[in-house]
């Protein structure tokens, strides 16, 4: 399958080796598999075995909408950005979660005249199940001031991803960008993000962009002129020295290496 984007959330089982390239990662995983896609992140899946098995579910959004729960799965902490969306399961989780699957694809061919309010519920128990068996701890809800300019400047942040065209640019791009969005002042939204991440605005904006450029870079046949476009450079040259400065390598020797392999 190509690497690229899809429109879709989806939630997979597999069991059988495989290798998850996602964003700029490539996790090679054991017998029995679990990930998560979202629209946000491209990726692609490689089976390490010929005859792998297992289940998938794809949704959107607007399919979960009429369970009205009261929880928005852009909030889960399995959805949110930079969560791990790979990792392995034992055997009894795996059997567990295969119980839900199997559950779905009964009630997808029933004649049960309400059987898509039976899968919003079925899908609901499989992606709190998910969120269950997240290795890493869920975040602690937000409550101070500085907490809630954080949140609201990585939102921010993170609605101008994934890029899908060359134009229109970033609308927002310095930290004084981000600032009077956030009506507060630039040295205010320094300290504050300096006091609940460990970094300046500057260094999480960069970081960002940086990501993007590689993803672009890996999955797309954008010029390097119209990715430094796209991401609000001023000119190629001025991108072209702010990759290299945070990943090493020009941005045309980035994308033959991710390519071509050498």
């Amino acid at each position: 399958m190509p690497f690229t984007r899809r429109a879709y959330h989806k939630i997979t089982l597999c069991r059988g080796r495989s290798q998850v390239e996602y964003a700029d990662q490539t996790p090679h995983i054991g017998a029995n598999t679990l990930f998560l896609v979202t629209p946000r992140v491209p990726y692609r899946w490689r089976p390490l075995t010929e005859t792998p098995a297992g289940y998938c579910c794809l949704f959107n959004d607007a399919f979960l909408l009429p369970a009205r729960t009261g929880v928005v799965l852009a909030e889960l902490p399995i959805f949110q950005p930079g969560a791990y969306p790979v990792w392995e399961v034992t055997e009894a989780d795996c059997a567990t979660l295969e119980a839900i699957f199997r559950k779905m694809a009964h009630e997808l061919v029933s004649g049960y005249t309400y059987k898509h309010d039976l899968l919003r519920t079925y899908l609901w128990e499989l992606i709190h199940l998910v969120q269950k068996l997240q290795p890493a701890p869920a975040p602690l809800a937000t409550h101070s001031a500085a907490e809630r300019v954080a949140a609201r400047f990585t939102e921010l942040l993170e609605r101008q991803f994934p890029r899908h065209s060359p134009q229109p640019a970033l609308r927002l791009r310095t930290a004084t960008d981000y600032a009077h969005q956030l009506a507060v002042h630039v040295n205010h939204l320094n300290r504050v993000l300096r006091e609940t991440t460990g970094y300046t605005t500057t260094t999480l904006i960069s970081r960002r962009l940086v990501q993007e450029a590689k993803l672009l870079l890996k999955q797309t046949t954008w010029s390097v002129s119209e990715i430094a476009d796209s991401l609000g450079f001023a000119d190629v040259a001025h991108f072209c020295t702010f990759f290299k400065r945070h990943a090493g390598q020009t941005p045309g020797d980035f994308r033959r290496l991710a390519v071509f392999g050498s």
